[in-house]
C-alpha cells in the first residue's frame, strides 16, 4: 500500500519560516536584573555527516533599552532544526543576533550539546556592553 505525502506545509513550519526575532521596551530601567532561557529541545544539524545534533541552548542577559520577545526567540531557535552548522558558530550566531537585536548591557549563550562519538561539547560565548 502507497501512502500519499502530504506537501502542504502546516503552520508550525509557515511560522517558523516566516518569523523575525521582535524585541520590546525594557519597562524596568530603575536596576539591571538578570532574564535567563533554557531551550531544552534544540536541534540542527551536523555539516559533516548530516545527523541531527541535539542541545539545550541557555541564554541569560541584562536588559538595557529593550527585552527579546519570546514566542519569537521559541521561533527563532526552531529554524536552526534543517540547518547545517557547527556548534561553535550556532552559539556564536544566536549571541551576535541577539546583541544586534537588544544591545544589551551583557549577554551569555551556552550550547550544551549532547554527546556524540564519546564527546560532550560545551560552547560559551558572552558579550559585554563597553562602558
Amino acid at each position: 500500500m502507497k501512502v500519499e505525502k502530504n506537501t502542504e506545509k502546516l503552520y508550525g513550519e509557515i511560522a517558523i519560516e516566516e518569523n523575525k526575532l521582535e524585541k520590546f521596551a525594557n519597562r524596568t530601567l530603575a536596576r539591571k536584573y538578570l532574564i535567563e532561557f533554557t531551550c531544552p529541545e534544540f536541534t540542527c544539524i551536523c555539516p559533516r555527516s548530516g545527523f541531527p545534533d541535539f542541545a539545550t541552548i541557555k541564554i541569560s542577559y541584562v536588559p538595557d533599552q529593550w527585552c527579546v520577545e519570546l514566542k519569537s526567540l521559541k521561533l527563532y531557535i526552531n529554524q536552526f532544526r534543517n540547518e547545517k552548522i557547527f556548534h561553535e558558530d550556532v552559539t556564536n550566531r544566536i549571541l551576535d543576533e541577539l546583541v544586534n537585536l537588544m544591545d544589551p548591557h551583557e549577554i551569555k549563550v551556552v550550547g550544551d550539546f549532547s554527546v556524540r562519538g564519546n564527546i560532550k561539547t560545551v560552547i560559551t560565548s558572552e558579550h559585554k556592553k563597553k562602558s
